[in-house]
C-alpha cells in the first residue's frame, strides 16, 4: 500500500512539473500587462516581482515562482 502511494506521488510530481512550467510565462505576461496602470512605486514592485517568478521558472522552481507571482497578481488584482 505505501509502495502505491509513494509510486503515484512520483508519477504526479513528474506529470505536474511540466504543467507548472508553461503557466508561469503567461502570469508574468499578465503582471506586465498590468503595469502600464500602476503608479511608479507600484510598477517597481510588480516588475521585481515578475522578474523573480520568472528567475525562479528559469531555475526550475516552478512552484516558488507560482507563489511569487500569484502573490503579486493577487496584490494588483488579477485573477489567476
Amino acid at each position: 500500500m505505501i509502495k502505491r502511494t509513494l509510486a503515484a506521488a512520483v508519477v504526479l510530481a513528474f506529470v505536474s512539473g511540466p504543467a507548472l512550467a508553461g503557466h508561469c510565462p503567461k502570469d508574468v505576461k499578465k503582471i506586465q500587462a498590468a503595469m502600464s496602470k500602476l503608479d511608479k512605486g507600484k510598477m517597481m514592485t510588480a516588475k521585481e516581482m515578475s522578474d523573480k517568478g520568472l528567475a525562479l521558472h528559469k531555475a526550475g522552481k516552478h512552484g516558488e515562482a507560482l507563489k511569487v507571482l500569484h502573490k503579486e497578481m493577487e496584490a494588483l488584482g488579477i485573477k489567476h
